[in-house]
């Protein structure tokens, strides 16, 4: 250990050096985080230790960090992307088992890796609650492949966490894959192989609508061109390009792949579970999204929900145990000890243009008080002008509460929600120390692709254009009375696995604008905090495709033509100026907490301009 260098610090040093010599990149980045491990623009992402390095979760850095090593080593993208199926859960499953076979070819040759590898994957599997899973649908099949392929290739048998569950679906995969699952391990050195193989496999399970040829820019013979060709090739991105749709009792969940983006409707987050349609839903013929087109995207049907009976408001630590609170915000907080400088210079910027506006404004042009010495330079000029004086009064600042509303759907896992806990975080504390109220929202659904709302409606025969068809989950974390101190472990919730799900952006905009609306401050200001248009695939797949936008649309044009609530958009990763007047969209996450401090302080200093502008009409 080097001087001053703490144990996780020397730890994290050591990880580092361990995964750049194993996946041979010795000038990779490696940082530490709490979203999601991985490897973006050649950034390695790794899971931040716990202080006091427990065994758990040593084991469980080290193995992500040889699983992250081992890609950098045996994956080529280039070849990857070539042969990457279109749809979300065929991507998600496509990527899961080229994980598999890099993890199996450094299992294979290193001792230390394959054992690293293996206690990694048996926490990773506690945490996500494996252990308790009974049924099909309660799992990501992505996951299931994953382990399903690391046996079959490798022979090593599923963690104990995770061992009920592969039971629960090996029947059903081996019953659809037969020998194209035993296959794999031929293919295990050569990746395009390999990729063919898994492709073949996928669509054994009916989840990849492409053509055995997809994705093969050089498998095509010269003599299939011409108009022929060109129409096979248009056939075939029109079929990439479509939703996939549930296919009776026996389809299987559909996953939604982060950082995807179809059409002005989005995606959702990767890895998250969406239980499968049900057996009624298989007589509807064609994909959600034919079936949208098919509904007619100029219909204008009042907006109207189902049923409201399911939906709830609930306080964020009553969707979590205390303990896991408490873990949860122990993550958010190792977070912001990296990002404490950047926001808190931010935030202090902030307080002081805040403080100045409430402590002292100046009246000019008296005839007693203070020289104004900026006004002499008239009196030099032309003597006949008198002195000017000026006197320092106080501001008459008005009662200010600000609510943060931020998107909790699936799209926002990983990078983007921990930066907005963050942001939350230290912009609450800082109005709350400028006597500014603070009201912290999110908003998402209670469950992937309708719930109990959608059971209803399937109950009740189907009617047609039935409006909204989901269970909405609209989430307290703190309330405006409410000091900081008491709610601030509740923001750690944001970072909980299977919290982010769908996201219906009209209704959650309506809901914290009504509870703005009922305070009795005399400014109300309302930021909403997003990464995308709303999704809800239950309510889509029944109503016109643009139905859950128009309705955004009508909410954002009342509140910004009628309403004397403030409104104010982030988009992360989406252009929100679309549909926002005042809006701002930001390409990297990590703008969050700068942009939110400039965004209000602007509002705060038209609202300084604006008064002192009609003191002196």
């Amino acid at each position: 250990m080097s001087s001053g260098e703490t144990p996780v610090e020397e730890f994290k040093r050591a990880t580092a050096a361990a995964l750049r010599a194993i996946g041979r990149a010795p000038e990779a980045e490696v940082t530490y985080g709490v979203e999601q491990p991985g490897i973006v623009a050649g950034r390695v992402r790794l899971p931040v230790p716990a202080t006091d390095l427990n065994p758990h979760e040593r084991a469980l850095v080290r193995g992500e960090a040889d699983a992250l090593a081992l890609r950098l080593r045996h994956h080529d993208e280039a070849v990857h992307q070539r042969r990457t199926p279109g749809s979300g859960v065929a991507k998600a499953i496509f990527d899961a088992m080229e994980q598999a076979r890099c993890e199996a070819i450094g299992a294979s040759q290193m001792a230390g890796v394959a054992d690293n590898l293996a206690q990694a994957l048996d926490e990773r599997c506690k945490r996500k609650g494996f252990e308790h899973i009974t049924e099909r649908n309660e799992a990501n099949l992505a996951d299931v492949m994953r382990l399903i392929a690391r046996q079959e290739i490798s022979g090593e048998t599923p963690p104990p966490s995770a061992r009920r569950l592969v039971d629960t679906w090996r029947g059903w995969v081996e019953e659809r894959c037969g020998g194209d699952l035993t296959s794999l391990r031929e293919h295990l050195l050569d990746q395009d192989s390999f990729a063919k193989a898994a492709r073949q496999l996928i669509r054994d399970l009916d989840l990849d609508p492409g053509e055995e040829g997809d994705g093969d820019d050089n498998d095509m013979d010269d003599s299939e061109g011409g108009e022929d060709g060109e129409a096979e090739q248009q056939d075939d991105s029109d079929m990439q390009s479509a939703s996939d749709s549930a296919d009776g009792e026996d389809s299987m969940p559909q996953e939604m792949q982060a950082g995807e983006e179809g059409d002005e409707t989005g995606e959702q987050a990767e890895g998250e579970m969406m239980p499968g349609s049900s057996e009624e839903e298989s007589e509807e013929p064609g994909t959600p999204q034919q079936r949208r087109n098919q509904a007619g995207a100029g219909d204008n049907r009042p907006y109207q929900p189902y049923v409201t009976e399911f939906d709830e408001v609930v306080m964020a630590d009553e969707l979590c145990d205390s303990e896991e609170l408490t873990r949860l915000r122990k993550l958010l907080d190792q977070q912001l000890t990296h990002l404490q400088g950047v926001i808190g210079k931010l935030a202090n910027r902030l307080q002081r243009r805040l403080m100045a506006q409430q402590n002292r404004t100046w009246e000019f042009d008296l005839e007693e008080g203070m020289l104004d010495t900026g006004r002499l330079s008239r009196v030099v000029t032309n003597p006949t002008y008198p002195l000017s004086y000026k006197i320092e009064k106080e501001t008459n600042f008005r009662d200010t509460v600000v609510t943060l509303l931020i998107d909790n759907s699936g799209s926002m896992r990983g990078r983007p929600i921990t930066i907005a806990a963050m942001s939350a975080d230290i912009l609450a504390r800082t109005l709350e120390r400028c006597g500014v109220k603070v009201e912290i929202l999110g908003f998402t659904t209670r469950a992937w692709k309708g719930g109990l709302s959608r059971e209803r409606w399937i109950s009740g025969g189907k009617p047609a254009n039935p409006g909204r068809l989901n269970d909405l989950r609209h989430i307290v974390y703190k309330a405006a009375d409410e000091p900081l101190r008491r709610a601030r472990k509740n923001l750690g919730l944001m970072l909980r696995e299977g919290i982010l799900k769908e996201n219906i952006d009209g209704e959650a905009l309506l809901w914290a604008h009504n509870r703005l609306l009922a305070r009795t401050e005399e400014r109300r200001i309302l930021m909403v905090i997003s990464d995308g248009a709303p999704v809800d695939d239950s309510t889509l797949s029944v109503n016109p495709g643009n139905y859950l936008e128009r309705h955004l649309r009508e909410v954002i044009h009342f509140i910004e033509t009628r309403s004397p609530v403030q409104l104010v958009a982030i988009g992360i990763g989406h252009d929100v100026t679309r549909y926002y007047r005042r809006a701002v969209t930001l390409v990297d996450a990590e703008q969050l907490g700068g942009t939110m401090m400039e965004q209000l302080a602007s509002l705060f200093d038209e609202d300084q301009g604006g008064r002192k502008g009609r003191r002196a009409a």
